[in-house]
């Protein structure tokens, strides 16, 4: 019998629906035999069977000039750009809570799925939540209401489920995973509205308590083997939500980050860590990062600057401008992709096969690569059959989703679309400079440190593509179904 890929994963399929282990076709095992050819070419395609499934080897022959009426992609390696972390999603409480409901061969199957490279799209980045947030089953904090000097502060909620669950990520992935974590409000008596829901503001008076709570929160989390690699201030400081929630302008975000955290960090020997701000939407990006980063004082303790994909598409049309002008205007400091997620779950969008779930990651992600992200986060990484659990009822999609009734796992077309990128570039990976002649095509294109190269291609139309690939010199002819995805390498 052959080995079982999770790359086949056609042995868990629409809730409920199974097929046997030794009926699966592996991918993998195809592309052992055809190992020593120069390229390998992988399609993903909406109402078909193809899941990153090995379809192609291709061969490069002289260079062919475009016609203006010809679908192509021109790469050119010796332009080369910001260097890649990784690739990953939020362990939150509802995907651990999830996941402990699944029979230990689907946990098994799940932690391969996501974090080996082999077996899996080999995630290598990951979000946590610093104590809840709507994803959680109830809001929750490490301390006793009241306590400001934070004696009584405790990480014991999280034994239950998201510790277990976050160190069999960790183990997955090899025993490496880039991990950052994330607040949604301050405690209660530390805002202004006395809740940690809808909004409110953190009061003048706790701003150093609450920075001394980041600092206790890492180190809880490192003493018990999960390395902390940054951290961003505050998810979605512009939101007031009916869930955790909390409000900084920028300037109020910029001064806590120079006066409180980014000094306590470094007082408490975290100076090392990744500090992130924003962590909201692409619209207000480039005003929020010209208020910290033109700011000497808080520039300096800063990473990066997150942001998110919701509420952002002005005219049907996501703001990738604003990342590129952060890009611009500050390229000594990173761009990543802090969240993202297909709002307003309905189970009927999945078994209509809706391209559209899909297509928005690879559109988001080819677009923000382009214009410098470094790395890119997708929300939860898993969701039970109804889209939660979620104590406000915000039921979202996900990649994955386990059925905590029938026990079955689906992997969404969004699982494969994120996985055309994320198994294939590693991090270290270098951006290649990457050209198309069509709207309809885009595409992105890294080189690895062994020197491969990977080009994802995508095509959001409902025709297929006859397109050329262009690189050293060489081109390539390809074929793309309506509605697919494409990752190429070239060794």
């Amino acid at each position: 019998m052959k080995k079982i890929t999770i790359l086949s994963l056609l042995i868990i399929t629409f809730f409920g629906c199974t097929q046997k282990k030794s009926d699966v076709k592996t991918e993998m095992d195809e592309a052992i035999v055809i190992k020593n050819k120069t390229a390998m070419v992988y399609t993903s395609a909406h109402s078909t069977n193809l899941k990153l499934t090995l379809t192609d080897t291709l061969q490069f022959n002289d260079f062919k000039q475009p016609l203006e009426t010809e679908s192509a992609i021109l790469i050119d390696p010796t332009k080369q750009f910001q260097t890649f972390v990784g690739i990953g999603a939020a362990l939150t409480d509802a995907s651990a809570e999830t996941f402990y409901k699944l029979s230990e061969e689907n946990q098994k199957l799940f932690m391969e799925a996501y974090f080996s490279i082999d077996k899996g799209i080999g995630y290598s980045l990951a979000r946590t939540i610093i104590h809840s947030c709507d994803f959680s089953s109830e809001s929750y904090t490490y301390v006793d209401e009241g306590d400001a000097e934070l004696n009584s502060f405790s990480i014991e909620h999280d034994r239950k489920y998201r510790l277990p669950f976050t160190k069999l990520a960790i183990q997955a992935a090899g025993g490496k995973l880039t991990m950052y974590a994330s607040p949604w409000s301050p405690p209660a008596f530390m805002k202004t509205n006395n809740s940690m829901l809808q909004g409110g503001k953190l009061k003048a008076e706790f701003y150093q308590p609450w920075a001394n709570y980041y600092a206790k929160f890492i180190k809880a989390y490192e003493k018990e083997g999960i390395p902390i690699w940054g951290l961003t201030i505050q998810n979605e400081p512009m939101a007031v939500q009916r869930w955790e929630s909390c409000i900084y302008t920028a300037e109020e975000e910029r001064d806590f980050l120079k006066n409180y955290l980014g000094p306590t960090l470094e007082k408490e020997g975290l100076g090392d860590k990744k500090i992130i701000v924003w962590d909201h939407n692409r619209d207000l990006l480039f005003e929020r990062a010209n208020v910290i980063l033109n700011d000497p004082e808080a520039s300096k303790y800063v990473w990066g600057t997150g942001f998110h994909w919701y509420e952002d598409w002005k005219d049907g049309t996501p703001m990738y401008k604003n990342v590129a002008a952060v890009n611009e205007a500050f390229p000594d400091k990173k761009l990543i992709f802090t969240e993202g997620c297909n709002e307003k779950y309905d189970l009927s969008r999945i078994e209509n096969n809706d391209p559209k779930l899909a297509e928005r990651y690879g559109k988001s992600m080819i677009n923000d690569f382009n214009n410098g992200t470094v790395a890119w986060t997708d929300w939860n990484i898993l969701l039970d059959e109804t889209g939660g659990p979620n104590h406000v009822g915000n039921l979202c999609f996900s990649p994955v989703h386990g059925d905590t009734k029938t026990n079955a796992l689906t992997f969404t077309n969004s699982y494969y679309y994120i996985g055309h990128f994320s198994k294939f570039i590693r991090p270290g990976a270098k951006r290649l400079s990457t050209g198309t002649t069509a709207n309809h095509l885009s595409a992105t294109s890294f080189v690895n440190t062994d020197g491969s190269i990977v080009i994802v291609a995508l095509n959001e139309s409902d025709n297929t593509i006859d397109y050329m690939l262009t690189l050293n010199g060489k081109t390539a002819k390809l074929n793309m179904p309506a509605h697919s995805i494409q990752t190429i390498v070239l060794n």
